[in-house]
């Protein structure tokens, strides 16, 4: 069995409990090193979970020849330069979402992947899990029939940092780093779960506004969109709401009925029907991203297939930057 060695460009919230035990689960896969531009984050994290080497700087890590593949768990808009660093260094990339800060350098991702031909993955873990699979099963096996529209509807009240105007703001509101604000950031998976569903968003345009004016980006976006299949769709997200309009849902309205879900907080699947309605719970694992992380090291090691690669990653980027105007 070829043995996967992972070097992880940042060690972030989403590494300690989401993504990076799953690394050291999977059979045939360890994590050899890990950066960080700050030495000492670097040296903490390898210590507390036991990987042999850190570095301050990311080309050490990617010229480490124990090192042959790369997670990159760092803000969107290094995302293009690590992964293009890695791919002509002819090691792997396994990137969280979304794959860029823009549409433009997704492409610019693509093409070194094409000419170097080294594979390039995506985190778009919820397309693994089964609480979704169970989504796309019960679309698949005619439960609501045929699909008519979609709609996404998300609202969530300020966090206590948006508040503060005068000092460092997080960085997911700053769109040179983030690409834009929380749209940038939470819509991702969720337009990528409708395309993994229903095929290739071909249309979308939005409108922006910020209301609450806690900072610069949008904090308010509707959008509407069409996919190559024929099937529209609309979206609403408000990210500064009362906390009475708190709501993640997603609702997939067909001939025979209508199912809704949510992306984040994996309420119950409510399939309604004429025969009323259902409630469907499904669990999903301790470390969310372990089942498509094992989907990529198998890709690696020659006996399996991961389909979330950069190239599918990339029409996701591309609808959002629709509905922000970016494009």
């Amino acid at each position: 069995m070829k043995q996967i060695s992972w070097g992880f460009i940042g060690c972030g919230e989403v590494t300690e409990l989401k993504s990076g035990p799953a690394f050291n689960e999977i059979p045939g896969s360890h994590v050899e090193a890990v950066f960080s531009r700050s030495g000492e984050k670097a040296r903490s994290y390898a210590e507390r979970h036991g990987i042999k080497r850190w570095y301050a700087d990311a080309q050490e890590l990617v010229d480490d020849p124990n090192v042959n593949a790369i997670y990159i768990a760092t803000p969107p808009a290094s995302h293009a330069t690590f992964a293009i660093m890695a791919l002509r260094a002819g090691k792997p990339c396994y990137i969280e979402k979304p794959l860029a800060a823009s549409y433009e350098d997704c492409v610019r991702i693509n093409r070194i992947a094409e000419q170097t031909g080294v594979p390039c993955f995506v985190a778009y873990y919820r397309r693994y899990l089964p609480y979704f699979n169970k989504v796309k099963e019960l679309i698949e096996k005619d439960a609501i029939g045929k699909v008519l529209t979609v709609q996404v509807r998300f609202a969530v009240p300020p966090r206590d940092l948006d508040f503060h105007q005068n000092e460092q703001l997080p960085w997911r509101l700053q769109s040179n780093i983030s690409g834009g604000g929380y749209f940038y950031d939470l819509a991702p998976h969720q337009l990528d779960l409708l395309q993994s569903f229903f095929g290739v968003i071909v249309k979308a345009h939005g409108y922006t506004s910020n209301r609450a004016g806690l900072y610069n980006v949008e904090d308010t976006v509707n959008a509407v969109f069409s996919f190559e299949n024929g099937i529209s769709g609309s979206g609403s997200w408000c990210f500064a709401a009362h906390e009475s309009a708190r709501e993640d849902r997603i609702e997939i309205f067909g001939t025979k009925g209508r199912l809704a879900f949510s992306v984040y907080t994996y309420n119950p699947i409510h399939l309604y029907t004429s025969e009323g309605l259902k409630n469907i719970e499904v669990l999903n694992p301790p470390h969310v991203q372990l089942p498509i992380i094992k989907s990529v090291i198998e890709d690696l090691q020659g006996f399996g297939l991961c389909d979330c690669t950069s190239i599918s990653a990339t029409p996701t980027n591309w609808v959002m930057d629709r509905i922000l105007g970016k494009i």
